[in-house]
């Protein structure tokens, strides 16, 4: 009995040393699939590091913005993922006040069909101030077509919680979504949509990378297959 009482005692002795320990994330909590988030602000990472860790099955690597802007690291990122055994997959971050068709050719000239996994992601975070939601709408929708002809797939979309809320809700049925929201709960959308991958945390650690870095998870059953690149003839 004393032996019990003392193992308790210890356990609960140990949870705020757990707590303040950022490499507990809830990749060490749960079974589901994990992935990352990278671009130039994670620096020099040690992707050898990063692929040895057995609970991050995927990443997902800022290609471009804009009209023009290229991630400056994105070119060496998506090579040494591959070599260090990640499924990788890239995005773009999307402007709408620039035109969807400049968007598009500086997207592809860096996203080539041969170097991806996983489908492409689109970053949707930027309302500009006077705006219409329904120009903004009509603006992405427009892009996101062009995205989903260009390489015969849906593309996954990327947004957050209050930001889906506010603009989205009820435009992007169909589309697999990854949501941040940086909460202990899972996020819950306005229309119920279903939630293919959660981002649940901006400040995750990890082995190999010096900085903070985005952290996400399949939700329910969700898994890879759904965002596996279709190339052709496969």
């Amino acid at each position: 009995m004393k032996k019990i009482l003392f193992t308790i005692l210890l356990a609960f002795a140990t949870l705020p040393l757990l707590a303040q320990d950022p490499y507990v994330m809830c990749e060490d909590t749960c079974e589901h699939i994990h992935g990352l988030d990278m671009s130039r602000y994670q620096g020099e990472v040690f992707w050898d590091a990063v692929g040895n860790n057995s609970k991050m099955m995927y990443v997902y690597l800022k290609a471009t913005e804009g009209r023009d802007h290229v991630d400056v690291k994105y070119k060496h990122n998506i090579e040494m993922a591959h070599a260090a055994g990640l499924k990788v997959g890239s995005y773009h971050f999307y402007r709408p006040l620039v035109p969807q068709h400049l968007q598009l050719q500086n997207f592809m000239a860096q996203c080539r069909p041969a170097d991806q996994d996983l489908i492409p992601m689109i970053d949707i975070e930027v309302m500009p101030k006077g705006m219409s939601v329904d120009a903004f709408c009509d603006s992405l929708l427009t892009f996101i077509g062009l995205v989903e002809h260009a390489y015969r797939q849906k593309p996954l979309l990327y947004t957050y919680t209050n930001f889906y809320n506010r603009y989205l809700v009820g435009k992007l049925d169909g589309y697999p979504l990854m949501i941040a929201q940086y909460t202990a709960h899972e996020p819950r959308l306005a229309d119920e949509r279903d939630i293919t991958m959660w981002q649940y945390t901006g400040k995750g650690r990890i082995n190999g990378v010096n900085t903070y870095v985005d952290k996400s998870r399949f939700m329910g059953k969700h898994g890879m297959r759904e965002i596996r690149f279709r190339h052709r003839g496969r």
